[in-house]
């Protein structure tokens, strides 16, 4: 390990230590990132993408179209295995008990699969196995019935599946819990206040995987380090939150998720 690294993360031993994960921390489950070939859906002629589907707009105007390509993204998702990092992941929560904060913008659910506790992790897009009221008559979120079951590319929305897509408590029409291009972070479901905060008074933040192209991840490392945290990326590539890790004095660790976990895992103490 570079021992400037050790040194630091030794200095920050009595501290909170915040993860935050993007899509590059599910790479090695295979889970697609649905921007590319994935992300096409196919409805009558057109192929629709990501960012005009995950809409409230679009959910709007075609729900059954829309729900139907949320499951094909669910049925994906949970076909998918946690991987060795995600199960790090999972060990330090148990070895730094409160001294750790998962905060992940993936939707796949394999943080909390791996063994990650909700208490401790902070889903800020949400995720694809829970829906809520589209109504907005209360603020829960509700896992998506099993009976649902799985849906493949290019199928349609059943009518036994449209009627359990409905919320529990006023029997009114479901949405995927899931933060939609057009909308806003907010506290209530998206926990947008105590991200910031837990970035604000950490001794450590770790970015996983993340390409830094949304906005409170982005605000948390850049928070984190003007107030003197720790800031280390973890990405195969030189991205944005690896410069600005560097430039606050923090590190660029240019390893896979797995092994970037490996390499902090053993320098918070965490024997292999």
């Amino acid at each position: 390990m570079n021992s400037k690294l050790k040194a630091q993360l030794e200095r920050a031993s009595d501290g909170l230590v915040v993860f935050l994960t993007g899509a590059g921390m599910s790479a090695e489950s295979k889970i697609p990132t649905f921007r590319g070939e994935e992300g096409y859906w196919t409805i009558g002629s057109t192929n629709y993408r990501t960012e005009t589907l995950a809409t409230r707009q679009a959910f709007s105007q075609m729900p059954d179209d829309c729900w139907g390509w949320y499951l094909y993204r669910r049925t994906v998702c949970n076909r998918a295995q946690p991987n060795p990092g995600h199960r790090l992941l999972a060990k330090l929560e148990q070895h730094l008990g409160a001294r750790f904060l998962l905060v992940t913008q993936n939707v796949d659910g394999l943080h909390l699969r791996a063994g990650n506790t909700l208490e401790k992790t902070y889903q800020v897009h949400g995720n694809t196995n829970f829906m809520r009221c589209w109504n907005d008559c209360c603020l829960s979120q509700f896992p998506i019935p099993d009976a649902v079951g799985d849906l493949e590319r290019g199928q349609s929305l059943s009518d036994a599946q449209r009627s359990l897509l409905v919320c529990p408590e006023c029997s009114g029409p479901a949405r995927p819990h899931v933060l939609w291009f057009d909308e806003c972070y907010d506290e209530e479901r998206y926990f947008f206040q105590s991200a910031l905060y837990a970035a604000l008074r950490c001794k450590v933040l770790v970015s996983i995987g993340s390409s830094g192209s949304t906005n409170l991840p982005t605000q948390m490392v850049r928070g984190a380090s003007a107030h003197g945290a720790v800031a280390i990326d973890i990405n195969p590539e030189r991205g944005t939150y690896a410069r600005l890790a560097e430039s606050s004095g923090g590190f660029w660790l240019e390893e896979t998720a797995s092994e970037g976990l490996r390499i902090i895992a053993e320098g918070l103490g965490l024997e292999s």
